[in-house]
């Protein structure tokens, strides 16, 4: 029997890399064997080099003195930066003077009470003080440096539109936005008749506040209010562009611009979910009720345990409307015994099933977190403020085909034709490998894949091993290549750089990657694929890999974006070759990252905050509303 390093195993079966090497097949071995010792391999027929490579048969790793030899290099990661918000700067006025004030007057565009002498406007002017982002500080100059007339103001001082406009902005909480971003001091209707030039050096200062408020809110509410890419290298976006000069020529133009302003919010089924149960947590007033059970608690079926009452009594208060109604009987004739009849069991196991647990009946550790729960009601409206932030990255409305792998939920799913199809567990990226959020596009399935080891791999935990036993990987039956040509492990300078060094596995039941990979290409490198590890899935807490997205059901997901049968698939794998499918038609898949989220029933479900990334969030909101409070 085999005996299994486990922790060993985990850091090197789930690593990912996209392999590009085209050379003939040799006897697979695991990375289980890697760490064990392995048995001798053949070296393959063709690996001896025709000529020097750089980096192979330069030393002999055995000669050197390991006390003398240099500590073996190390790859890391992305990390995650001190987020820098976009400064605020003051709107150049001096832009605005002759086609606003001077060539408003000359044409009578302005109200009567706007109409000062030259010399007054010349000298108000430049005092006015509105300050925004340099994108809307531009849009604002090159609207009104064109125009000789008002968007929010009129002969009789705040004009209808500016009032609707004024209320949506008021409201901006309800789209998970901050409403003292959009703040505006609204002139009364109340004045001092006898000093006309700080009446209107009040209104001008309105008009432009009011145009920066409404056009800073658009701008949020389309590509949120904080740049992803900032936040850490995980993030990978390209940000959306708002036409902000158009939307402010539209808006002076509309007879109703609260509607217009309020048709730029999302409106995806996931956003609507996030923003009704923003509302419904925000109504509560009370502290979310909680439940406490005893630490170290460990319920299996047929047992007796005094603690099962807390239990059920947790399920009464977290378990969905839905779980409880189709439990409705058992849960409403409990009466507090401590026996944990089949009944119960079947009551427990419906609720981990819902919770995204293991649903064996078995109330432990991880069954009791949910139970017991830190999330109150502050907590969930945050992580719904932050989801909804985070949709606002992702295009408004996934498609009504697409790929949706949240890395929180250890989940991905399959929708088509704008339902759900089927949804399986995944083991995703490690806190020290953690997986990117990105979207891209689903383009082949591999079936029978070679593993490309990654450069992390090879430095991070394969390097100390090479360098006291070069010859390793031949025994293992890996192949290697030096700037792109086959030599062998053995002959390879691993005190060297291993820039132009790269390993793979060839295709076995015991690849890293198991039967197919699915792959989607991007410079992080991620992808989907199978795995001979199955035990994983059975974990709750499945952040174990290397990055890469490790499917429960490979074949299904395979077949789906293939539009062919899990059969079809089977047969492609069957062959035993190596072969790239070719999906018909390019399918869209998000590697999100939610810590809330709505199911397939339009109910948001809230996960652990496996990476931390919250904070992260958090902190860069927190330092966009510092600069946009800071004084000029």
């Amino acid at each position: 029997m085999r005996i299994i390093k486990s922790a060993a195993i985990v850091a090197l079966m789930c690593g990912c890399a996209i392999a590009t090497m085209d050379v003939r097949p040799a006897s697979a071995l695991t990375l289980m064997d890697f760490i064990r010792g392995g048995k001798k391999r053949t070296s393959p027929e063709h690996a001896q080099p025709a000529r020097p490579l750089p980096g192979v048969g330069m030393i002999v790793p055995q000669q050197i003195d390991p006390r003398m030899a240099a500590k073996p290099p190390r790859v890391t990661g992305p990390r995650y930066y001190t987020y820098k918000a976009e400064p605020l700067r003051r709107i150049a006025t001096d832009r605005l003077l002759d086609p606003v004030v001077t060539g408003s007057v000359q044409n009578g565009a302005l109200p009567p009470m706007l109409r000062p002498p030259l010399s007054d406007a010349r000298q108000f002017l430049p005092e006015i003080n509105v300050r925004a982002t340099d994108a809307v500080a531009k849009a604002v100059e090159n609207y009104y440096g064109g125009r000789t007339d008002f968007v929010w103001i009129d002969s009789t001082g705040v004009n209808t539109r500016a009032k609707s406009a004024l209320a949506v902005l008021a409201q901006a909480a309800k789209v998970g936005l901050d409403p003292q971003d959009y703040a505006v001091d609204v002139p009364s209707d109340t004045f001092d008749r006898g000093d006309m030039i700080a009446r209107e050096k009040e209104l001008v200062q309105f008009e432009l506040a009011m145009s920066v408020a409404t056009l800073t809110y658009v701008q949020d509410t389309v590509r949120g209010r904080i740049d992803p890419n900032k936040i850490s290298g995980y993030h990978d976006f390209k940000r959306k562009s708002v036409d902000l000069f158009a939307f402010l020529d539209k808006l002076a133009g509309s007879d109703d611009a609260a509607a217009l302003i309020e048709s730029q919010n999302p409106k995806s089924p996931q956003f609507l979910a996030l923003k009704a149960e923003l509302e419904r947590l925000r109504a509560l007033t009370d502290a979310t009720p909680r439940v406490e059970i005893a630490p170290g608690t460990l319920l299996k079926p047929g047992q007796s345990n005094p603690e099962l009452a807390n239990v059920i009594a947790g399920i009464k208060l977290k378990a969905s409307e839905s779980l409880k109604a189709e439990h409705a009987v058992v849960l409403a004739s409990y009466q507090g015994t401590p026996d944990y009849t089949p009944e119960l069991v079947s009551v427990v196991e419906a609720f981990q099933k819902e919770r995204g647990l293991k649903a064996d009946g078995v109330v432990g550790q991880a069954s009791i977190r949910v139970l017991t729960g830190g999330e109150t009601t502050d907590s969930k409206i945050n992580k719904i403020e932050i989801a909804m932030e985070q949709a606002r990255w992702l295009p408004d409305g996934l498609g009504s085909r697409y790929v949706f792998i949240n890395q929180p939920a250890f989940t991905a799913s399959y929708t088509d034709q704008g339902t759900e199809q089927f949804s399986m567990r995944v083991v995703v990226g490690s806190k020290t490998n953690q997986t990117y959020f990105f979207q891209d596009e689903i383009q082949t399935v591999e079936v029978n894949p070679y593993w490309g080891v990654p450069q992390s791999i090879i430095v991070n935990e394969m390097l100390p091993k090479l360098r006291s036993d070069p010859g390793y990987l031949d025994r293992m039956g890996y192949q290697v290549e030096v700037g792109g040509r086959v030599v062998p492990s053995s002959a390879v300078n691993w005190y060297g750089s291993t820039t132009s060094v790269a390993v793979r596995q060839p295709p076995s039941s015991d690849n890293a990657l198991g039967e197919l990979k699915i792959l989607f290409p991007n410079a992080h490198a991620i992808y989907m694929h199978d795995t001979p590890s199955k035990s994983f899935f059975k974990r709750d807490q499945r952040a174990l890999s290397h990055g890469c997205v490790r499917l429960a059901d490979p074949r299904r997901m395979a077949a789906a974006v293939l539009g062919k049968s899990i059969d079809d698939v089977g047969k492609e794998i069957a062959s035993g070759r190596n072969k790239a499918l070719q999906v018909p038609q390019k399918v869209p898949v998000y590697v999100s990252y939610f810590t809330a989220w709505p199911n397939k029933t339009g109910t948001v479900e809230y996960f652990n905050d496996v990476y931390d990334r919250d904070m992260y969030v958090n902190r860069a909101l927190d330092a966009t509303r510092n600069a946009r409070r800071a004084e000029g």
